[in-house]
């Protein structure tokens, strides 16, 4: 990637494959998507020199794939702590920096037509339950949270990232599904329904940049960090870290 940031070259460690039309490459969460739009709003307005590819959204364990299979990432915000170190242990990235936390609620369509009142209901066998796969964090965090309940739930399908469980339970296609609270707050076709012992189940979430020379990267972590970038993600209900 070729970036100029005053009179500071930037230099490739050779971990990433550079943007080919040298725009900053931002990979992230699914659950970050709005939060991470309006940032990447404010860093380009701050850094108009600085020129910023779409972000890249999907669960984080698929883009932690893609990111060791050589995707051209020069950032990657994570929903966890575990998915982050697949990629800092392979050499790409150091010191990633937990930058916001978000917990899990249970919701469901509108109208709530099942006429769920708690976790337990997902149990039911004629409840149609969704949540994301184990191994992507808001699934990791969904086992741990029904664990914790006791709660044996069988979901009729297990998704790739937070999005399209919500995505489904908005569409009517099933009855209730386990996501975060700031998937929840952005989706106004789905009621959400507390869970006791959800604030036990913290996911953390760590940022980095990919190669740490580089300084376009460097500067877009800092901005995610600075008051300016914690009071977006406060805006959409994420919590310090």
């Amino acid at each position: 990637m070729a970036a100029i940031i005053g009179t500071v070259a930037l230099v490739l460690s050779g971990c990433a494959a550079p943007a080919e039309d040298g725009s900053l490459r931002i990979y992230a969460a699914a659950s970050l998507r709005n939060a991470f739009d309006d940032l990447v709003e404010g860093f380009a307005a701050a850094h108009p020199d600085i020129p910023v590819a779409p972000v890249v959204y999907d669960g984080s364990s698929t883009l932690a794939t893609q990111i060791l299979e050589s995707a051209p990432a020069d950032v990657f915000a994570s929903a966890d702590e575990t998915t982050m170190a697949s990629v800092v242990d392979a050499g790409l990235g150091s010191d990633p920096v937990r930058f916001a936390t978000n917990t899990l609620v249970l919701v469901v369509p509108e109208g709530n037509p099942a006429g769920l009142a708690g976790l337990a209901d997902v149990a039911e066998p004629e409840v149609s339950f969704v949540r994301c796969a184990d191994e992507v964090p808001c699934g990791s965090a969904a086992l741990r949270l029904l664990d914790a309940a006791g709660v044996d739930a069988e979901p009729v399908s297990l998704e790739q990232n937070v999005t399209a469980v919500v995505t489904k339970v908005a569409a009517g296609e099933a009855d209730a599904g386990l996501v975060y609270g700031t998937d929840a707050m952005a989706e106004p076709r789905v009621a959400t329904i507390s869970v006791p012992g959800s604030d036990d189940v913290v996911n953390h979430y760590p940022i980095v940049a990919v190669d740490p020379d580089d300084p376009a990267a460097a500067l877009f972590v800092a901005y995610v960090l600075s008051a300016a970038g914690r009071a977006v993600l406060a805006s959409y209900g994420f919590g310090t870290p």
